[in-house]
């Protein structure tokens, strides 16, 4: 073999004693690359500590700073109810967180002032609790032992009055007023339906049991409504035949039986 054939098989077979092994990753290349890493790794923790910070501070200003507690409780819809006494029922205190403010319980508060018929209690942001509620309007009055008391239009008797009872509001004679006395709903049943005019003529409603209601009218006429059945039917014909009476088309009578309203009787 020749001498520049061996030198040529020393070239390549140091050549080729290199192949099949990893490539060898120069030694600045893996620094800048571990140094990246590690700036990286920081980077995440600067963000989350960052968010952790900012999560920190919000629910401190949500749960426990004054930023965002209650410094007025407004009271809409009261007419007869004084405001101040439904802000002392609800019980919020002045301060309080306004995401703790526990709005079901303040509801439930209002709701049993007897004088309330609805009521909703909502936030305000960012200081303020809204107390929106309806008050029952009384359509009757009953006296039991000397005391009157007011009823609405469902049969609640929620208010004691000691005065002349609000204009529009009629005595209500029955045995055990209430909602759930038949009799009571009966009679409210029939004061609620007439028309308005024929409303303002009545100065009381009586019934001792859910079938003889009997409304009395301004002028002394009595009126034999009888049952809960066919009331807006009741109504209609009264109001026609009281206006006929009015007008001197009809004879006036003093009883006007509308118990079966298809057939009239006058008395």
């Amino acid at each position: 073999m020749s001498r520049a054939a061996t030198t040529r098989d020393r070239a390549s077979g140091g050549r080729a004693s290199g192949r099949g092994t990893a490539p060898v990753t120069p030694l600045r290349s893996r620094r800048r690359r571990s140094r990246r890493r590690v700036s990286t790794r920081r980077r995440l923790l600067v963000v989350l500590a960052v968010g952790l910070l900012v999560a920190g501070v919000a629910a401190w200003v949500v749960l426990g700073s004054p930023l965002l507690a209650v410094r007025t409780v407004q009271v809409d819809g009261a007419v007869g109810l004084p405001e101040q006494e439904v802000v002392q029922t609800a019980g919020i205190a002045e301060g309080t967180p306004l995401v703790r403010v526990d709005t079901g319980a303040a509801a439930a508060r209002v709701a049993a002032l007897p004088q309330v018929a609805s009521v909703e209690v909502t936030r305000g942001w960012p200081n303020t609790v809204v107390v929106t509620l309806a008050e029952r309007v009384p359509v009757a009055v009953v006296t039991d032992g000397g005391t009157r008391r007011l009823v609405d239009a469902k049969g609640v008797v929620f208010d004691t009055i000691t005065g002349d009872p609000p204009a529009g509001v009629v005595p209500l004679d029955v045995r055990d007023p209430g909602p759930d006395d038949a009799a009571t709903t009966a009679a409210l049943g029939a004061l609620t339906a007439l028309p308005r005019d024929v409303r303002d003529e009545v100065t009381g409603v009586a019934a001792h049991t859910a079938d003889d209601v009997t409304l009395t009218l301004t002028d002394g006429r009595s009126v034999l409504w009888g049952s809960a059945d066919r009331t807006a039917r009741k109504a209609e014909v009264l109001g026609a035949l009281l206006q006929q009476m009015d007008s001197g088309a009809l004879d006036p009578a003093g009883t006007v039986d509308v118990s079966t309203p298809d057939s009239v009787v006058l008395r």
